[in-house]
């Protein structure tokens, strides 16, 4: 799984059966820090994520297709997640809002 933030959309007007129909997501992978690593991948959206999120993928596709499925074709990865928040040693930060020491459990 991979943690990145989307992008923007994919339009594409002719492409394979299996993503007929389903919302391609432009994605920048994050690193450990929340920052862009430099690489992207294109996405199904699952989740009805948009511009700006935090997003969790899967970037495998036999994964990919079993969230979908569909037992073959071209598709490799897949928005599962919108991130609220991400705790690193009990740092909170993400785009929702921030839980409160108690909420935590």
């Amino acid at each position: 799984m991979k943690v990145a933030r989307v992008a923007g959309t994919v339009v594409s007007t002719i492409q394979s059966p299996i993503l007929d129909g389903r919302k391609l997501l432009l994605c920048d992978v994050l690193d450990g820090a929340g920052r862009p690593d430099g690489s992207y991948l294109i996405a199904v959206d699952l989740v009805g994520a948009g511009p700006g999120e935090t997003v969790l993928l899967i970037d495998e596709g036999s994964s990919a297709r079993q969230m979908i499925g569909a037992t073959s074709g071209p598709l490799r990865t897949v928005v599962v997640g919108i991130v609220d928040a991400v705790d690193d040693d009990g740092r909170w930060s993400g785009d929702g809002a921030v839980p409160d020491a108690d909420a935590r459990g």
